[in-house]
């Protein structure tokens, strides 16, 4: 049986801790058993990888890159479970597990970059450089992550390896689902719908506030448009003011944080995610799943995900207007949202299905495992 320990910050419903989901639920149990450390955990959602028998253990803040307290509880963690293979991803993951990992000669370190970091200051570029010298591979999510990973960091080819996420391809939702959630914020038959998911929590980073003022443009060219925004955290506030300054706040609705996502994106006629760095975008993925034409800014992994003019648009940060002429152009063509559509599906079938993103993560562990003879 190979022992897997991955470390990672809070768990709560993130793209990191839905493949660790993945993980949980697709990896061979058979060869393998998984151990989960986190420094928090938030909301249900890590029930659903306990479900698979997986452990988290919550173990604090790591207040620093030197927190000894902290480190010493990984180290204590790793003495009991015996890893073959750590796996580190997100900064305080990274740190954890390339630290301890190294001081307890766990036989193989896996490091994972899920960020966009072009804002990373040059100390966080050092230190993940340094931390990258412990590792046997390190992960990029993204084309953008491995290109951040060799020409950044100029860590050696042979150390690094592409694994694009993947997500749960998801179930079919009713027609009765459907209809409650349209009866529910009051959407007509003749309205397009306009939505987006993601946490509410830097604007900086999601620039949900660039999407609502695109939409404004909409409503004052009197489109019959509706825009869902799904997702919670501190900076909703000042969306809602920014809502009610543009007096749009009749065509728009805050959904807040939703389980059962997959019920909204099958309301959803158009997805939009305009952030302004972002590692993958795991969201449209889910969107392509659902069949949905997508309008997302050309940054990270969001830039190889979609094919401009063939599965949706993809415009210039921050760029208000392109962002409102081509959900404009989407609003105003149902053809196009169909073919759209149905060219993200096929190519979100071949390359971001949950299946194939473990198996790239078995195959990985299998190889490590093999060329170290570590289970004999």
């Amino acid at each position: 049986m190979i022992r897997v320990l991955n470390i990672i910050d809070t768990m709560g419903s993130g793209g990191v801790e839905r493949r660790r989901l993945s993980m949980a639920k697709l990896l061979d149990k058979s060869k393998f058993e998984l151990k989960i450390i986190c420094t928090n955990v938030v909301g249900p959602f890590p029930d659903e990888i306990r479900k698979q028998g997986v452990e988290i253990v919550a173990i604090g803040d790591l207040n620093s890159f030197l927190d000894y307290k902290q480190h010493q509880k990984v180290l204590k963690i790793i003495e009991d479970f015996k890893p073959h293979i750590i796996h580190g991803a997100v900064f305080e993951g990274v740190t954890m597990a390339a630290i301890n990992g190294f001081l307890k000669r766990v036989p193989i370190i896996i490091l994972e970059e899920t960020s966009d970091p072009q804002n990373r200051r040059w100390k966080g570029n050092l230190l993940m450089k340094i931390l990258c010298f412990s590792a046997d591979k390190v992960v990029g999510v993204s084309p953008a992550a491995t290109d951040y990973l060799k020409k950044k960091l100029k860590l050696s080819p042979d150390k690094i390896l592409l694994i694009t996420n993947g997500v749960a391809v998801p179930k079919k939702v009713s027609t009765s689902v459907v209809e409650k959630l349209k009866e529910k914020y009051q959407i007509n038959p003749d309205e397009i719908v306009i939505g987006s998911v993601g946490r509410m929590s830097s604007d900086s980073h999601k620039r949900f506030s660039d999407l609502i003022r695109a939409f404004a443009i909409l409503i004052k060219k009197q489109h019959k448009v509706k825009l869902i925004l799904v997702g919670d955290g501190h900076q909703k506030v000042s969306y809602i003011q920014l809502v009610t300054e543009l007096q749009i706040q009749d065509h728009v609705v805050f959904a807040g944080y939703q389980n059962e996502i997959s019920d909204y994106y099958a309301v959803f006629d158009v997805f939009c995610l305009v952030s302004a760095y972002e590692a993958f975008g795991l969201v449209l993925a889910e969107a392509m799943f659902h069949k949905l034409p997508v309008v997302a800014t050309r940054v990270g992994g969001m830039q190889y995900i979609i094919n401009d003019n063939q599965t949706g648009f993809l415009v210039d940060t921050f760029d208000v207007k392109s962002i409102a002429e081509k959900l404009e152009i989407l609003c105003l063509d149902s053809d196009l949202r169909v073919l759209f559509g149905n060219n993200g599906f096929d190519k979100a079938m071949i390359n971001y299905t949950e299946e194939r993103y473990v198996k790239d993560v078995e195959n990985l562990y299998l190889e490590l495992v093999e060329n170290k003879n570590i289970i004999k």
